[in-house]
């Protein structure tokens, strides 16, 4: 049976260990607190009527080590490449450097509970340790389903608050418009006159990066991702053939899922249009390739956020958006025509419950205004007839 000694050090110290024999090897663990010894002699007590102790000994295997030696290599097959990498980041930011010593067995709700207000007071993002937590108690389930503990920890620690969420704001058709004529215009960039100290130069004026090619491009970008919902990387990774009649078909390497997304007949006239200009390639070649005809690499897409497309806000005369925020322009027009959450979310490819948290507001706002079709609203903004006909397929050849 187990049993509790009190110890003392030599600074005055006193802590409390817990003692009993298991497999005819004697067996302790020390606790700062007498509360916490009895509870867990308790629980070595009732293992041992249960015969249960061998999950105590698999408990002392460290959280670090479990995680790279057990959890990760059963979900590697289950998560896309983002997947992997996001959860990479987050124990390497939030889990491992705090946690990842700790034996499976010493993880209690009290040092969740600690862990989690030591990272706040650090100022760690709320969502982001949000997502940590709920990561770190999808490994510990994982460890109770492996009779590496008895109990996940995480379930008995209340989580931090969630953060307000963002009101998202949508950017109107008629601006949409003002960022693809901007993409579409050859420009100038202004070269400043040498300040006191420097080189001599002169101010010019320098022809802007870029060719015809890559401003239609820009252009046509900026269609897929405001006028189809699309997500950046699933942007990057769409086809020709992807494109079909009334339709395109999208995959999420977010989610590793494929959906499908109405094609709206003005979007159907910017990809043919761009198409054409690219040489009518293959059903096969990627929409938007890089230089290499392969998918863009994370710094060509920074790069591209970072400098064509904030100079396309700035001559636009837009205030700062991200590419990502074009996704709510194509929301706004499905509330707009009507549609509810469920049907917002399956276009958008999210959950119903993320698209009442985020359009709702949009939803409700328009529920009384007269519908108007997506279509019709753009037509509306390019300044020409309503575009609400079917398209005839010329992607597929």
């Amino acid at each position: 049976m187990a049993a509790i000694e009190k110890r003392v050090s030599k600074s005055g110290a006193v802590s409390w260990r817990v003692r009993w024999r298991h497999a005819g090897q004697k067996r302790s663990q020390t606790f700062d607190r007498l509360s916490d010894a009895r509870n867990f002699a308790a629980d070595v007590r009732l293992r041992q009527q249960r015969g249960q102790l061998d999950i105590m000994d698999r408990g002392e295997v460290t959280l670090y080590d479990y995680i790279v030696e057990v959890w990760a290599p059963t979900k590697r097959a289950e998560l896309g490449v983002s997947t992997r990498q996001h959860y990479h980041q987050l124990i390497k930011k939030h889990i491992e450097p705090f946690l990842g010593t700790y034996s499976l067995r010493d993880l209690r709700p009290e040092t969740i509970r600690r862990w989690q207000a030591e990272r706040i007071s650090d100022h760690a993002g709320t969502e982001s340790l949000r997502k940590a937590r709920t990561l770190l108690g999808s490994i510990l389930q994982q460890a109770v389903e492996g009779e590496y503990i008895a109990a996940n920890p995480v379930r008995a620690v209340r989580p931090s608050k969630r953060p307000r969420a963002t009101v998202v704001r949508p950017i109107a058709p008629k601006d949409i418009e003002a960022l693809r004529a901007a993409a579409l215009r050859p420009c100038a960039i202004e070269v400043q006159a040498a300040r006191p100290g420097q080189r001599q130069r002169t101010a010019y004026a320098a022809a802007a990066p870029g060719t015809a090619y890559t401003r239609h491009r820009d252009a046509t970008m900026i269609s897929v991702l405001a006028y189809a919902g699309l997500r950046p990387q699933e942007a990057l990774t769409l086809q020709w053939q992807h494109v079909q009649d009334r339709t395109i078909l999208v995959y999420a390497p977010k989610t590793d899922t494929t959906r499908s997304v109405r094609l709206l007949p003005p979007l159907a006239t910017d990809l043919l249009e761009f198409r054409m200009a690219s040489g009518r390639p293959d059903g096969d070649a990627l929409i938007f390739p890089d230089s290499n005809s392969e998918t863009w690499s994370k710094g060509t897409w920074d790069n591209w956020r970072k400098r064509t497309f904030a100079r396309v806000l700035r001559d636009a005369g837009l205030g700062p958006a991200r590419p990502y925020d074009l996704r709510h322009s194509f929301a706004s027009l499905l509330a707009h025509e009507g549609r509810q959450a469920a049907y917002i979310a399956k276009q958008l490819g999210h959950s119903v419950l993320v698209s009442h948290r985020v359009y709702e507001h949009v939803i409700d706002e328009l529920e009384d205004a007269p519908q108007i079709s997506a279509a019709d609203a753009i037509a509306e903004a390019r300044g020409g007839e309503p575009l609400g006909r079917p398209i005839r397929n010329v992607f597929s050849s």
